[in-house]
């Protein structure tokens, strides 16, 4: 892995995943998992092994015994995560970074349903863009493209011009495969992450606008 960054992006859209990425929710995320494994006598490292960054419904499926209602739970299991908010906070930097960007030009995609979403980013105080691609509105989670293409077509700007920051492999395979420049938030470390830009937090992230040339300049 390289910690050798380049000075800036040139793009027309931020695109950016919410757990991990703007919110660390990693308690509220093991208690909900643990919860579900004991239900069902499964070994909760198996599930937090592999359920970052990807819809509730699809983790549920993976690993709920024969027999489950896979719907019933999934309904369960995000009950249980929208009322528990104890915990979560920003992601360092991320208020400050949220806060200078003009509404129109990023937004959020999640693997969390649109109540869940909003109960995080209320919880850990930033606000929600005017365009937020939750589970609720895509036919298939992350790591397929289908919510980072959807969410830059809403902001009306190629997808191969817009600059995504994920902290999951699930979220950066879905990024690369939209065709959006990618920065790992975090340590996660895998095959899809490697060659990548990647920062620890968004302390550092900077966005300004380029009048010369109508783009945002990113730089970290």
């Amino acid at each position: 892995m390289t910690e050798t960054l380049p000075a800036a992006h040139l793009v027309t859209g931020l695109l950016f995943d919410m757990d991990g990425t703007l919110v660390d929710s990693t308690a509220v995320v093991e208690r909900t998992w643990r919860s579900f494994a004991a239900r069902h006598g499964i070994a909760a490292e198996q599930i937090l092994a592999v359920s970052h960054g990807r819809r509730t419904e699809e983790t549920v499926a993976a690993f709920a015994p024969q027999g489950v209602d896979i719907a019933a739970e999934a309904r369960r299991v995000i009950a249980e995560e929208v009322d528990d908010t104890e915990g979560i906070v920003a992601i360092p930097g991320a208020a400050r970074l949220l806060a200078g960007l003009s509404g129109d030009s990023w937004a959020l995609v999640t693997s969390a349903g649109r109540r869940l979403a909003e109960a995080r980013m209320r919880a850990a105080g930033l606000p929600l863009p005017a365009v937020v691609i939750s589970a609720d509105d895509v036919t298939v989670g992350k790591p397929s493209p289908e919510g980072y293409l959807a969410a830059a077509k809403r902001l009306g700007v190629p997808p191969e011009s817009t600059i995504v920051f994920e902290d999951a492999e699930a979220g950066v395979r879905a990024a690369l495969a939209a065709g959006a420049a990618t920065v790992v938030v975090g340590t996660a470390d895998c095959p899809a992450t490697e060659g990548l830009d990647r920062v620890p937090d968004l302390r550092g992230v900077r966005v300004g606008l380029d009048h010369a040339i109508g783009r945002l300049r990113v730089s970290y």
